[in-house]
């Protein structure tokens, strides 16, 4: 991906996410937050589990690297 969203951009788009949460809840709060297309298949590309917070989407997000 060549214009690939950084993980500070990311986590801007998951503002007042509820962890823990899983893979669907997080791209749905993305979406409510208006995020770009560009994040949302960034997120729609990290492993379906849940997350415990910021730091563990962070962390799958930049393994897809």
């Amino acid at each position: 991906m060549a214009n690939r969203p950084n993980p500070i951009e990311l986590q801007k788009h998951l503002a007042g996410m509820d962890y823990p949460a899983g893979k669907d809840a997080v791209v749905s709060k993305a979406e409510s937050n208006g995020a770009p297309e560009d994040v949302l298949e960034a997120l729609r590309g990290i492993p379906d589990r849940e997350y415990e917070g910021p730091s563990g989407v962070s962390s799958a997000f930049s393994d897809q690297a």
